[in-house]
């Protein structure tokens, strides 16, 4: 019986250390999407200041808000890697416990949505980039 519910603590505990880095990875999505927002903001009011002749030169904030965009691109690459790495890590620990028998193993270990979200933070940084760079886009 002491097996039995140990075996089951086990498991529940993997359901708990998936959701831990579930929450590990909002808080990237989180700082990431202020550092893009913040750098895009930044970069088109000095950017439509220098278009309307308000300030002769935008160089130096323009720059620092296509800095704040690249980081936070950078910072959610990175955070999706590591997540994916310890997911695969984490996927089979589990299937090499359930396969010794300390593990029951019985329901499936979900995708992750918070994952989707970051791929789609990270393809809208991209496009926030691009725009930046190239002057035009679907935020130019």
């Amino acid at each position: 019986m002491s097996v039995e519910l140990a075996s089951r603590r086990t498991g529940m505990s993997f359901q708990r250390t998936r959701m831990s880095a579930d929450r590990t990875l909002m808080s990237v999505i989180r700082t990431s999407l202020s550092l893009i927002g913040f750098g895009f903001t930044i970069y088109q009011v000095f950017s439509h200041l220098q278009e309307e002749h308000v300030i002769v030169r935008a160089h130096a904030p323009r720059n620092f808000g296509a800095t704040l965009i690249i980081l936070g691109v950078a910072m959610v690459a990175v955070g999706i890697i590591f997540h994916m790495q310890f997911m695969i890590s984490l996927r089979r620990e589990r299937e090499d416990m359930r396969v010794s028998g300390l593990i029951h193993g019985e329901s499936e270990f979900p995708l992750s949505f918070t994952l989707a979200v970051a791929i789609l933070l990270l393809l809208l940084g991209i496009a926030a980039i691009a725009s930046v760079v190239f002057h035009n886009g679907p935020f130019g």
